[in-house]
């Protein structure tokens, strides 16, 4: 079994952070980061149709769910943001009949799974290889991260929205008392929390063309990316509510170079996950172990022969592969 990646490949937390600067800056992750925020921002709103219209076959038309959804929603996006999200939604979801509802969820797949593609080719860069499933194998795969991404989204929705219903549900059923209660409503949070880690450890693991050992739920990767995409969004929000200027400088447009700005940041934050993941186990690869990749090999010891006729493949390879059996 290989070194998990917490131990860092023997670097230090600073040591890390210094060669992964270095990595964003080489494989130019913030210019790949605003090609993520177009795509984000032509899925968003068929995904927040398609996401209030489950919820509202789930837990029943009358129970506030857009309501409540979009009070949590409006606690993490900045406010002029949310507010032009709010009044295209309210367009959407009062003009839009049953077929167009559904034709705009299709469509929605489709652009995630062609924002999940952007994903997948900026963490190939980030592990130094070159796409060479097939294109059917690629956009299938990104479909199905995007559906298994929209369902850890749902769950961990159904969970804020109706955590209290369902803990009084179980209290009564059990006898457990209002004690339960409480501690669901706590417990919550750290499992909504433990979903979205998982969300980010699915894209890792399966987006990139290379194969891993196993899947690791919860890497340093996903921790880092996760952090930065809640204090980018809240120090966004903070920025904004003190200094709002976009709206004095692109006037209308103010709101949506706001939003933009929240996707390009959020699509960042998963792209630097990444690149944490790809550096250590890069380091883990030269230390000897023979079950980690260094950069330029899908899977331990198998060079990428697009990146070797290129040049790429990092001289490393070999000497690691020496010395892990010396």
């Amino acid at each position: 079994m290989r070194d998990s990646l917490w131990s860092l490949g023997g670097l230090t937390w600073k040591e890390l952070l210094k060669r992964v600067w270095n990595e964003i800056q080489e494989d130019e992750v913030f210019g790949r980061a605003a090609e993520l925020a177009y795509y984000f921002l032509l899925a968003l709103i068929p995904l927040l149709v398609f996401l209030t219209s489950v919820l509202g076959i789930i837990m029943g038309s009358g129970s506030g769910i857009r309501h409540n959804l979009f009070n949590y929603l409006a606690s993490v996006m900045p406010g002029s943001a949310f507010q032009l999200v709010d009044a295209t939604m309210y367009e959407v979801s009062t003009e839009s009949t049953g077929v167009k509802l559904w034709l705009g969820v299709l469509g929605a797949l489709w652009i995630a799974s062609s924002g999940m593609g952007a994903i997948t080719s900026a963490l190939n860069v980030a592990y130094d290889v070159k796409e060479s499933r097939p294109w059917w194998r690629q956009r299938l795969t990104a479909i199905l991260l995007t559906i298994a991404l929209a369902v850890l989204i749902i769950s961990a929705l159904l969970l804020v929205l109706a955590g209290g219903q369902i803990a009084a549900l179980i209290a009564r059923s059990f006898g457990f008392g209002s004690v339960f209660v409480t501690m669901w409503k706590i417990l919550q949070w750290p499992i909504v929390l433990l979903f979205i880690l998982v969300a980010f450890a699915l894209i890792y693991y399966f987006a990139p063309d290379v194969r891993e050992a196993k899947l690791q739920w919860i890497t340093p990767g996903a921790v880092i990316g996760v952090l930065l995409w809640l204090l980018v969004s809240f120090g966004f929000r903070l920025y904004l509510h003190f200094f709002d200027s976009y709206s004095k400088t692109y006037g209308s447009l103010g709101a949506v170079i706001v939003l933009m700005l929240w996707l390009y940041l959020t699509g960042a934050a998963i792209l630097i996950g990444g690149e944490v993941n790809a550096e250590i186990e890069n380091q883990i690869a030269r230390a000897g172990h023979p079950e980690a990749k260094i950069k330029g090999e899908k899977a331990p010891g198998e060079k990428d022969m697009d990146s070797s006729s290129r040049g790429n493949v990092n001289p490393d390879a070999t000497e690691r592969r020496t010395a892990g059996t010396t």
